[in-house]
């Protein structure tokens, strides 16, 4: 029903958190999975424990701020597997501060990794399911991009830079059956959040209508479907996954 057996999936920021829970999906689903990430150590590790669960994993080190790194990271999938079918664009970096005390490294570190990243991989896959004449997008975005933020107006632009570039590619590359969709998570348990203060992060909660954070598999779940073929007829849009928070 999925239809992603056997389909060449590749997640970046993938060796953690909301990234290992969208490549573990995909890996259940019978996906050969791309395990993509800054620190080359804790991406193989991640590689080594599916493949002890019994699963296809590939790893490559990728520094999606680097236009070559981002090429590398694609070519050797298409290389190794002959194809690439899936990307899902989720490294993602925070720098938090008032836009009075953010400095101009805070600035362009999260734009570089945020949003040059999503330029940067889905270019250089592009190219290849371009001449597939087929191709899915996942763009991981966030409701601050929706919404903005008190003290994250470098994270909030970047996550709405990737809305309106889901919405430009996707209009762009339908002609060629390439599908591109983004996800805007809310408050999502990672090791992100779990560096805020409890007390905020019960507060943070206790306003969301379904009264409780949401988990990295929410976020994974999302993702399966927006690359499935249930999601067939789909492109352009932003999933929310947020309990309800934003309404």
């Amino acid at each position: 029903m999925l239809g992603l057996k056997d389909k060449v999936v590749v997640v970046t920021g993938s060796a953690r958190g909301i990234g290992k829970a969208i490549a573990l999906k995909f890996a259940e689903a019978g996906s050969k999975v791309i395990i993509s990430d800054i620190n080359d150590e804790v991406t193989q590790s991640t590689v080594n424990e599916f493949k002890s669960k019994g699963f296809e994993a590939f790893g490559i080190k990728c520094d999606v701020s680097s236009f070559e790194d981002s090429q590398n990271l694609i070519d050797k999938t298409v290389e190794k597997y002959g194809k690439i079918d899936v990307l899902i664009n989720n490294a993602g970096i925070t720098k938090d501060n008032l836009i009075i005390r953010m400095t101009e490294d805070e600035w362009d570190k999260v734009i570089a990794v945020n949003l040059k990243g999503v330029f940067n991989c889905s270019k250089h896959a592009i190219k290849y399911m371009m001449k597939a004449k087929s191709g899915v997008i996942v763009n991981i975005a966030s409701v601050v991009g929706i919404t903005g933020n008190a003290g994250q107006v470098n994270y909030s632009a970047t996550k709405g830079g990737v809305i309106a570039m889901t919405k430009s590619l996707a209009k762009e590359y339908a002609g060629r059956n390439i599908r591109v969709n983004a996800i805007a998570p809310g408050f999502i348990e990672t090791e992100m959040t779990k560096a805020i203060p409890e007390k905020e992060r019960e507060a943070w909660a206790a306003s969301i209508p379904l009264k409780r954070a949401g988990k990295p598999e929410d976020v994974a779940n999302a993702a399966l479907f927006l690359a499935s073929d249930l999601a067939s007829y789909i492109t352009s849009q932003v999933l929310v996954v947020d309990g309800g928070m934003i309404g």
